[in-house]
């Protein structure tokens, strides 16, 4: 019997256990957006370097940064081996709305082959599975074919705002040949896909400011400007009605992907009905002269991701409300600078917003550029028998329309590519209530992350 044999059947021996550990996993409420949950963040870091430690790993250490813990660990044997750096994080979306939930965010629920919980995809649930492959290695043969290290960190939810300098000051631990990261999605059920690139990221935040307090609409109304509607227009003025963006210079580094990439995109079995009822919707809202999935993976974005001011409560309360605000994002493709992107773009709003409100806005820590890897490194062909062996399927080469700050990082500072496997389905709704976790795909997943560390030897 070969390791991989003995490491499969040891996987399919122990599934209770995998499940058990996942949803343990998932009952730490780490959101990293919200400063209540740090105690939870720091609770979830300790039972990750329990995870790693019980899986055989050694040099399991906690690292103490200015915001959530990065947890690192290895297994160093032999230098004639490649090393591989594994990524994932232990941070989770809030919850919200929680209302829309079958059940507790933080209490897992098992049904129809599915766990339901905050991170079960996003990323505790993919994490796992690299865990979980390594362990049973380890347990079934006593040893890897490769070196490995882990690098799980808990604030990617929020941009890694403190991951580069963390990078820059260990940078003889995380030496590495390759990262591979499971933090993305597969075609659809059974069908396995390696993602070859990502969308960049910048948000803003935006806030307008109009008289001193909030004011009785029907005597002041029409005389003093509505910060809510002010916002309203300037928001509107962002596009046009042909999906494209009207700020100075946004598309300026701007290039069409290549002739080969759009042909191999155009290839993929899409049908955009089926993705449209996915989501609720009747009908795309796409930039026009584009596909759903160029507009997804290959074109950038400019989004109202929350907007808000006055009175939000139940029943009516008629005021002219002294605030505005809202929050903004921008997915970028490669040659676009983030740094550029958002001065423009807060140059805009500057130069649009009129005398009757104050504009206040900034840009927060963290944001990414986009990366784009050519489709036939090693490392890909490799993954490519791995999980077509596993799910008995082929194996598509896709886009990304997300952000993964890790990677651009990776490349920019070690010149390391990046195996970008996703175990995430169109339902499994990361972000949203009632994300979930495919327990086939988990399984049968962290099989094809068994062949592959030994196809990667």
């Amino acid at each position: 019997m070969t390791g991989i044999e003995k490491t499969l059947r040891y996987l399919r021996d122990s599934r209770g256990r995998q499940l058990e550990n996942l949803c343990r996993y998932l009952e730490f409420p780490s959101v990293s957006s919200l400063p209540q949950h740090a105690h939870d963040l720091a609770a979830c870091a300790r039972h990750t370097a329990s995870l790693l430690s019980g899986a055989g790993l050694t040099d399991v250490k906690i690292h103490q940064l200015d915001g959530p813990p990065v947890v690192t660990a290895a297994w160093k044997q032999s230098s004639h081996r490649p090393t591989l750096l594994i990524y994932g994080h232990y941070d989770v979306q809030p919850v919200d709305p929680l209302e829309l939930w079958h059940h507790p965010p933080f209490a897992p629920h098992v049904a129809n082959d599915r766990v339901f919980a905050r991170g079960a995809t996003d990323d505790k649930g993919q994490i796992l599975m690299h865990i979980h492959a390594v362990e049973a290695i380890l347990k079934a043969t006593g040893s890897l074919p490769v070196n490995v290290i882990f690098v799980i960190e808990g604030e990617e939810e929020i941009g890694s705002p403190h991951l580069e300098p963390f990078l820059l000051a260990n940078r003889d631990l995380l030496q590495a040949d390759l990262a591979v990261i499971s933090d993305s999605s597969m075609w659809g059920e059974g069908m396995p896909a390696i993602t070859t690139s990502l969308r960049g990221l910048v948000r803003l935040e935006m806030t307008l400011t109009g008289p001193q307090s909030d004011l009785h609409s029907g005597s002041f109304g029409g005389a003093i400007a509505n910060p809510l509607e002010i916002l309203a227009r300037m928001l509107a003025a962002v596009k046009n009605q042909d999906g494209q963006i009207l700020i100075p210079g946004f598309y300026d580094n701007v290039k069409e992907y290549p002739e080969s990439m759009r042909r191999q995109t155009g290839a993929l079995p899409f049908v955009p009905d089926h993705f449209l009822e996915g989501v609720g919707v009747g009908q795309a809202w796409c930039e026009k002269g584009y596909s759903i999935l160029e507009c997804i993976w290959h074109r950038p974005t400019f989004e109202i991701n929350g907007m808000w001011g006055g009175f939000t409560g139940q029943g009516s309360k008629t005021v002219l409300p002294s605030k505005a605000h809202a929050k903004l994002s921008m997915r970028l493709v490669p040659d676009q600078s983030p740094d550029d992107i958002a001065d423009k773009t807060m140059a805009f709003f500057r130069s649009i917003v009129p005398p009757q409100v104050r504009l206040d806005i900034h840009r927060p820590k963290g944001g990414s550029p986009a990366i784009r890897f050519a489709d036939d490194l090693a490392s890909f062909q490799a993954a490519k028998k791995a999980l077509s062996e596993s799910f008995e399927h082929d194996t598509y080469m896709i886009g990304e329309g997300g952000t993964i700050p890790i990677v651009a990082k990776l490349k920019d500072l070690f010149h390391m590519d990046t195996l970008l496997l996703g175990f995430g389905l169109a339902d499994s709704r990361p972000h949203s209530p009632n994300e979930n976790q495919h327990l086939p795909t988990f399984y049968t997943g962290t099989e094809g992350l068994v062949r592959l560390l030994h196809y990667l030897s």
